[in-house]
């Protein structure tokens, strides 16, 4: 049973911790380390909730469902094709994100040793993905929580090298005007709400342990994502910060570190990438009845493409504008209706849950506030 629950928190942290984890230093610096680290709190807080929620409403649903099931069953058919826009947007965005970050990283470690260019080591990442994409869940189950291990000791190995180069001055900064510049960043980031149904069939046979599953699988991104924003903002400041933070943290730690931040990218990318590939294609095969096949077609081919089209057109930023845009609508919109879906599945449920989460209309009323006023200013932001 342990070894479920085990292997449960590692899918939901393996989900979380993606690209979205490279994007945090460079908005952070933006917005000054103080704002940064009380944004990556609160947002964090607010996504447990929120994963909490999801958790709740499946264990009230009986049968198999990806988010578009439970938005039909208890907000309606509307419902349903917003959240399917939502999960459709949000997560080719992250995946997206992962083709083109992954390239780069993959041409830095190869290509001086191989030859080759970002757009080969973007295919060839996605080749290697796709196996398990088609393959399902049960491919990656070991191979996921021997990964989170590996981002952990990743982790720890730079916060050793990196605490003595660390500048006090980098970390004072407090700009309370600025609190939503890394709001769309750092809400990527946490993306994993997709992933929470997988858990629960991760989890079937010991339903009890769920819970438990979300809420450490949920806090540990938090405590990673803050780590780590200490030491690259902590080493780099502003100046040398990079918007994939690794490249720049390498450069003053050394070659060595940039080998290991470029593998640490790589992990974390892929990791996430698989998970989210498969909640994708879930979702078009439970709640669209696409067979499994089609299914894991849609799911790798329309990516690279886009991705593709960006790194030819050469687009300012790429990384960071998906991070950013994906973030805001894809997680705000999901969280908005998530809270719905919260308030009636309580009232409309057909099974009894094994966890309960108070129903508090306040508390679901700021969380929708928050989205709201995230999405409201990054529309403002993207016409001005």
């Amino acid at each position: 049973m342990a070894k479920n629950l085990y292997q449960a928190i590692a899918t939901l942290i393996g989900f979380t911790i993606g690209a979205g984890i490279l994007g945090i230093p460079f908005v952070i610096a933006k917005a000054g380390f103080i704002t940064g680290i009380i944004d990556i709190v609160l947002i964090g807080l607010a996504i447990l909730l929120i994963n909490l929620y999801v958790g709740e409403i499946s264990l009230r649903t009986k049968g198999n469902h990806q988010l578009t099931g439970y938005a039909e069953k208890y907000l309606g058919k509307g419902c349903k094709w917003i959240m399917a826009f939502t999960m459709i947007f949000g997560m080719y965005g992250a995946l997206i994100a992962y083709i083109i970050k992954e390239g780069e990283f993959l041409s830095k470690v190869f290509s001086p040793i191989l030859g080759g260019n970002q757009i080969i080591y973007s295919i060839f990442f996605l080749i290697l993905a796709s196996i398990f994409i088609f393959r399902g869940i049960k491919a990656i189950e070991k191979g996921e929580l021997y990964m989170v291990i590996a981002i952990l000791i990743i982790i720890v190995i730079f916060g050793f090298f990196a605490f003595p180069k660390i500048s006090i001055e980098n970390l004072s900064v407090f700009s309370p005007t600025k609190f939503f510049v890394p709001y769309g960043v750092i809400l990527f980031a946490y993306l994993a709400t997709a992933a929470i149904p997988e858990l629960r069939v991760e989890l079937s046979h010991n339903k009890k342990q769920f819970k438990k599953a979300i809420l450490i699988g949920s806090l540990i991104p938090i405590i990673i994502y803050s780590l780590f924003a200490l030491f690259v903002v902590g080493v780099t400041g502003t100046k040398s910060i990079t918007d994939g933070a690794i490249i720049g943290f390498g450069n003053i730690l050394g070659n060595n570190m940039l080998i290991l931040g470029l593998i640490f990218g790589t992990l974390t990318m892929a990791t996430s990438f698989i998970g989210v590939g498969l909640a994708l294609k879930e979702m078009f095969n439970f709640d669209f009845k696409i067979n499994k096949t089609l299914s894991s077609i849609y799911v790798v081919v329309i990516p690279l493409i886009i991705a593709l089209i960006l790194i030819l057109i050469k687009t300012t930023n790429p990384f960071f504008r998906v991070l950013d845009i994906t973030g805001v609508l894809a997680g705000g919109l999901a969280g908005i209706l998530v809270v719905l879906m919260h308030w009636n599945a309580r009232k409309k449920g057909d099974r009894k849950p094994e966890y309960q989460i108070k129903a508090s209309k306040i508390i679901g009323s700021l969380l929708m506030i928050m989205f709201i006023y995230g999405i409201i200013s990054e529309i403002i932001n993207f016409f001005l």
